[in-house]
């Protein structure tokens, strides 16, 4: 393989090529419970998709390799989120770098926040991070996020807030994530964007799921003026215990039917 080139200077041809030859081998070279890890995050990122949560080829969603502390599962950079598959994922170490055959590649750079959250938090396996039009526009406000949604309030005292110090390339800002980041599983990166991690990538896609949401009513309920109904704190955090305990309830029904929504639209991310 030492004479094909790396992403960045592969045409198109090549790439393809590439890709199909990690399609035909590489499930028979990772364990099942690492093909299974490599599914599911292959999903979270076609349901970023399918819920406009992408920004061209930019941002992460980072899982830890099962079994492992130091290796992580990410997307190559330079196929848009809709190219996404469980082959076509690489596997990096803490740096960012590619720990398989090196011809994709990640964003070492993009890899800062995320890599920061996976050695401070070892509760937390998968870690995503978005730049969507909403959460950036609530993380812009002073206020930050309101409870004023029943989406919203699943976040009550749950919810970490980052200052913005530029684009996220100094490693020197990684103990102030982790430390603004606390122990919630959410945070709002101010002028930047959002974050969430969760055990699961189900758990992580569904923590962001509903901030992006929650970001996107408050924009719609503040939109025209008027005056607001806040409930009581008692009550946000009545609400938001609630949320926390209800796994016990929905037990993954939630992450099946969306797997079995990408099943029916094109099942492509599990190859």
């Amino acid at each position: 393989m030492a004479d094909v080139p790396t992403l960045k200077h592969m045409d198109d041809e090549t790439l393809q090529r590439v890709l199909a030859e990690r399609r035909a081998t590489l499930r028979q070279q990772v364990s099942p419970e690492e093909w299974a890890a490599r599914e599911d995050l292959a999903a979270c990122y076609r349901l970023c998709v399918q819920f406009r949560m992408t920004d061209l080829i930019y941002n992460h969603i980072s899982l830890r390799v099962p079994g492992r502390h130091d290796h992580f599962l990410i997307n190559a950079f330079g196929l848009l989120y809709e190219e996404v598959s469980a082959s076509n994922l690489i596997k990096v170490d803490l740096e960012g770098r590619p720990v398989d055959d090196g011809r994709l590649e990640a964003n070492p750079a993009g890899f800062v926040i995320h890599s920061a959250i996976h050695q401070a938090r070892p509760d937390l396996d998968c870690v995503f991070h978005t730049h969507t039009r909403a959460g950036v526009a609530i993380s812009a406000r002073e206020e930050g996020l309101l409870m004023i949604s029943q989406h919203a309030m699943r976040f009550h005292g749950r919810v970490g807030y980052h200052a913005f110090e530029g684009i996220a390339l100094d490693t020197d800002e990684q103990k102030r994530l982790v430390r603004d980041l606390g122990p919630h599983k959410a945070l709002i990166l101010r002028n930047h964007g959002l974050l969430t991690c969760g055990r699961t990538v189900r758990e992580a896609f569904e923590e962001m799921y509903f901030l992006e949401l929650s970001c996107q009513i408050q924009l719609d309920a503040t939109a025209h003026g008027g005056r607001l109904v806040h409930p009581p704190a008692s009550v946000c955090e009545h609400s938001a215990a609630q949320f926390a305990a209800s796994n016990d309830y929905i037990q993954g029904r939630d992450w099946r039917a969306l797997r079995r929504m990408l099943d029916r639209r094109d099942p492509s991310y599990r190859d």
